[in-house]
């Protein structure tokens, strides 16, 4: 992660709407999803390891398995960029959602955390 970057950069996974994406992006925010990183199908451990080489805080839905990832990056004193854990609402909800918190935090108050909107 570039630690001169302000704002996080969003990688949203599969289960998340393509909506979302295109909401945060008319507010200014990146944030790439699973289709356009051509990462469809990818297992949840490739999709964390590929948000985190690229320095992108990853947005799903599955709480349960992405909660088991972070707990083994901290035991294997590996770093991610950050993981958000979203309920399913409407597209518009959450990103609205995911734009407060980028308002409210820097990209390096993300790394290493794991958050619940």
């Amino acid at each position: 992660m570039d630690p001169d970057r302000l704002f996080a950069r969003l990688y949203l996974d599969e289960d998340v709407h393509v909506r979302v994406a295109r909401i945060v992006r008319s507010h200014g925010f990146m944030a790439r999803t699973t289709r356009s990183e051509d990462m469809l199908g990818a297992n949840d451990a490739k999709q964390l390891a590929f948000a985190s080489d690229q320095g992108m805080v990853l947005v799903t839905h599955n709480r349960t398995d992405f909660e088991d990832l972070a707990r083994r990056y901290f035991e294997e004193g590996r770093s991610h960029s950050g993981i958000i854990c979203a309920v399913r609402r409407p597209p518009r909800e959450c990103a609205r959602r995911l734009i407060s918190l980028l308002n409210d935090r820097t990209a390096a108050e993300f790394v290493n955390q794991l958050l619940y909107i």
